[in-house]
């Protein structure tokens, strides 16, 4: 005889089984192919799908251009002798008389140890006056002062020296060997050079920039284009900040991969193939390879192009997909570039969601034996 437990526990089974099959109660990593379509434009929503091919791929591959302007690239080298405002000059001058205009009483040798070059690029030198330093050399100096002098003292005798000073330097900070202030001197005048003198860059070269601000003006390059690019290796100026930092740029990866995290570039360039191998692979219980999809904010210009239209206005959303499956579907992924701020789904295969269909209909079968045969015991005990 059936008891009235088990009567009720079959009708909750087969509600519970109706529940799980209808799938709204199964949990999953995100959307499926079919819920992403249907948020396209094309069936009303405000993203448009778009199949990656050949044309998709070059039409969408750009890469934020980072180089030199032509103000930092046509700066000459600084002299090694070019005096700055800061410097500090030695002058020693003779005199062709014995009670000449700076000669003491037992000498006609007159010696200025130091003398600092002002912050407008001026020294003050006795009987000669005010005298322009900064952007010049040590001979033009002395020319200058021997001149002045002439009209005063016959046939004055004048040597002028650089001495170290702090008028020509350069701050570097960031991810180098070493932060700090360093003088332009004649083996540093270089962007390259300066930067071994601070002991290097610290980080992966591949990732590394280089920006360098001078004044109002700023530019940024990578520092493995300084060797490759010989004019990019530019002449430094007094007064530049140099700042080495590594690539910030970075997608986040969600969905059947290995691991589900906002990722850094690691190259300066980024295939879809080469970021699902960076956050290690799809998962092979539970991808599939016919569902990777790249959701970006595409700019006006390209989202046109790719398209084949004129009329859109502003940043578009745009989902990219990747079939891996095709014959031509891993060649397409490792040409499709991945940008900053990307974000990279892959859908899971229509099988983990009938595993976990299955899953849950075993769970719930076997609870309601549990249940039936607990009903059961119950009846007889009483």
């Amino acid at each position: 005889m059936i008891s009235r437990h088990t009567r009720w526990a079959k009708p909750v089974a087969l509600l519970a089984i109706v529940l799980i099959l209808a799938g709204c109660a199964l949990p999953r990593v995100g959307p499926n192919k079919r819920e992403i379509y249907a948020g396209s434009v094309q069936r009303q929503g405000d993203a448009f799908v778009v199949s990656v091919n050949d044309r998709v791929t070059r039409a969408t591959a750009v890469q934020p251009a980072l180089g030199f302007t032509d103000a930092f690239k046509n700066a000459g080298l600084l002299g090694s002798d070019t005096i700055s405002p800061g410097d500090t000059l030695g002058l020693t001058i003779w005199e062709n008389v014995d009670d000449g205009l700076l000669a003491g009483e037992t000498s006609n040798q007159t010696i200025l140890e130091e003398v600092q070059v002002d912050g407008s690029g001026f020294i003050f030198v006795p009987y000669a006056g005010r005298i322009r330093a900064a952007g010049n050399t040590p001979e033009g100096v002395r020319r200058v002062i021997t001149e002045k002098l002439d009209q005063q003292t016959p046939d004055p005798q004048v040597e002028v020296r650089r001495l170290a000073g702090n008028g020509s330097t350069v701050a570097i900070s960031g991810a180098v060997g070493g932060q700090g202030v360093y003088p332009i001197e004649a083996p540093t005048r270089t962007l390259s050079a300066m930067i071994a003198a601070a002991g290097g860059i610290a980080i992966e070269p591949e990732v590394a920039q280089i920006t360098v601000i001078r004044g109002d003006q700023r530019s940024k390059v990578w520092f493995q284009d300084l060797f490759k690019h010989p004019d990019f290796d530019i002449a430094l100026r007094g007064g530049d900040r140099i700042l080495v930092e590594s690539d910030t740029r970075s997608y986040t990866a969600l969905g059947a991969t290995g691991t589900q995290a906002r990722v850094t570039f690691d190259t300066q360039t980024l295939s879809a193939l080469e970021a699902i191998a960076q956050v290690g692979g799809l998962t092979t219980s539970a991808a599939d390879p016919r569902g990777l999809f790249v959701l970006r904010n595409e700019p006006a210009e390209i989202a046109n192009q790719v398209l084949g239209r004129d009329d859109l206005v502003g940043a578009q959303r745009l989902v990219y997909v990747l079939d891996l499956t095709k014959p031509n579907g891993m060649f397409m992924a490792r040409d499709f570039a991945v940008r900053d701020d990307d974000t990279i789904y892959v859908t899971e295969a229509p099988f983990t969601q009938w595993s976990k269909v299955i899953a849950a209909l075993t769970g719930t079968l076997g609870a309601i034996g549990s249940v039936s045969t607990a009903s059961s015991t119950l009846s007889g005990d009483f």
